[in-house]
């Protein structure tokens, strides 16, 4: 069983490495369409680091929907979809894909957004988790130093800016106005339940974080208590 399982970490593991290998031959390629190139860079590392991440600061919470490629079947379509439309607007108009400036302020916001998410998980050690927690473990404890003093969920605030950066990167107009709909319809509902239970763990401390700290995500404002 444990063989069975280390052979899928590796065969994962493996693939997200050629995915990444391929990405950087073409985002030095010379092609019109290089910047897809960069997409499977980033969104490769995403995945393998999620698991690593993961593997190095919460280890208990470790299994192989670390690596985050079964999200859900939405996420799936999402990433179906945003190759979709890169490919048919590059081949019905070429000269859309080239615009050099906006998709280096995507990768930027990639970049940015993969940082953020990775620092969070890191600071937040053993109470982060991929997972709404509705049991507290006696290890459990309430983060709110380094990035969460800025953001109450600032994993959710990097993966957000992710997700739509990466589209901005491909200069897919239709799925970057999608994926922006949509991951904020996700994380409003996730943080919305997540917070009830943080109120439940945590009571007073949390209510006074929650009144003291934004959510980070805009028009997001999280569970709250009826006064």
């Amino acid at each position: 069983m444990a063989f069975t399982r280390l052979a899928q970490v590796v065969v994962r593991s493996g693939n997200l490495g050629l995915a990444f290998a391929a990405g950087l031959l073409l985002s030095f390629s010379g092609v019109s369409w290089a910047t897809f190139g960069w997409y499977l860079t980033v969104i490769s590392f995403f995945h393998w680091s999620e698991y690593f991440f993961t593997a190095t600061t919460n280890p208990r919470s470790l299994t192989l929907e670390s690596f985050l490629l079964d999200h859900s079947r939405e996420y799936e379509l999402a990433v179906v979809a945003s190759c979709t439309e890169y490919f048919l607007e590059w081949f019905i108009y070429p000269e859309m894909k080239q615009i050099t400036i906006l998709s280096v302020v995507g990768l930027l916001l990639t970049l940015g957004g993969e940082a953020l998410r990775k620092i969070s998980m890191v600071t937040a050690g053993i109470s982060f988790n991929h997972y709404v927690q509705r049991t507290k473990h006696s290890d459990h404890h309430l983060v709110t130093s380094g990035v969460y003093s800025l953001f109450r969920h600032p994993s959710y605030v990097g993966w957000f800016w992710w997700s739509v950066g990466t589209q901005i990167m491909l200069l897919n107009p239709l799925c970057m106005v999608g994926y922006a709909v949509v991951s904020w319809r996700f994380f409003n509902e996730r943080i919305y339940d997540e917070e009830r239970h943080l109120l439940n763990f945590f009571g007073e401390d949390y209510l006074n974080y929650q009144r003291l700290t934004p959510t980070g995500l805009p028009f997001i404002k999280g569970f709250r208590v009826p006064l």
